[in-house]
C-alpha cells in the first residue's frame, strides 16, 4: 500500500511540475532584436509576393518602427535581409528627395517582388543583373561603397521599407515596375506605358502586363 501511495504522490508531482512547466513557456516573451525583427520581415515578404499585396498582416506580424531602426543601425550591415536590401535600395536611389519619391521607389521593388519576370525575395530583386553590368537598380551596379552614410536619410528609408513590408504604403506609381530620373531619356522608356511622374522620377510597367 504504501508503494502505491508513494507512486501517486510522484505521479501527481510530476503532473504538477509539467503543467507549470507549459504555463512557464507560454508567458516567455517573444524573441526581439534584429534577429527576430528580419524573421518578421521575411515572413511579410513570402506574404507580399505570394498575395500580391492584397492580404494585410495582422497586427502582431507587423514591424514597428524601433524594430525597423534597430536593424543595420550604422548602414554598413551585409546585404541579407529584406528590411537592409530594401532600405539601402530607397536611400541609394531617392535619399535627399521627398518622402514621396522615396516611397515610389519602395512602391517599385515591392511590385516587383514575386511579379512574373522578377525573384520574389527583396534582395533578389535588388540585386537582379551583374555588380559591373546590366544591373536592374544603378547603385547595386556603380562599382562604389554600399554603406548608407547620412543617418537620417537612412532612418527614413528603413521607416519606409518597414511600411511596404507591412503593406501600409499607398502604391503612387499605379503598379509601376521600372522608373528613371526626370532629367535622364532611357531608350527603353518607350517601349512600356507611362504610368505617373513623381518629384524627380517617372514611372512605367509593360504593356499587357508582361516584364522583360
Amino acid at each position: 500500500m504504501r508503494r502505491i501511495w508513494v507512486g501517486a504522490c510522484v505521479a501527481i508531482a510530476c503532473l504538477v511540475g509539467c503543467q507549470r512547466a507549459e504555463v512557464d513557456q507560454s508567458q516567455q516573451p517573444p524573441a526581439t532584436g534584429p534577429a527576430a525583427t528580419e524573421k518578421k520581415a521575411e515572413a511579410l515578404e513570402q506574404n507580399a509576393a505570394t498575395a500580391g499585396n492584397k492580404a494585410p498582416p495582422s497586427p502582431s506580424e507587423m514591424i514597428n518602427k524601433p524594430e525597423a531602426q534597430a536593424v543595420d543601425p550604422a548602414g554598413g550591415e551585409p546585404l541579407d535581409d529584406a528590411i537592409t536590401c530594401l532600405a539601402r535600395t530607397i536611400y541609394w536611389e531617392a535619399r535627399g528627395e521627398a518622402t514621396v519619391d522615396m516611397e515610389a521607389i519602395a512602391s517599385v521593388v515591392m511590385n516587383r517582388l514575386g511579379h512574373e519576370g522578377f525573384p520574389n525575395t527583396i534582395c533578389n530583386v535588388v540585386r537582379q543583373g551583374r555588380e559591373q553590368g546590366s544591373c536592374q537598380f544603378s547603385w547595386w551596379c556603380d562599382g562604389r561603397s554600399d554603406q548608407a552614410k547620412e543617418d537620417e536619410s537612412y532612418a527614413i528609408a528603413k521607416e519606409i521599407a518597414r511600411k511596404a513590408l507591412n503593406l501600409q504604403l499607398t502604391d503612387r506609381t499605379d503598379g509601376a515596375l521600372y522608373f528613371h530620373q526626370r532629367k535622364a531619356t532611357p531608350g527603353w522608356a518607350a517601349t512600356y506605358t507611362r504610368t505617373v511622374a513623381i518629384g524627380e522620377f517617372v514611372f512605367y510597367k509593360p504593356r499587357g502586363g508582361e516584364a522583360r
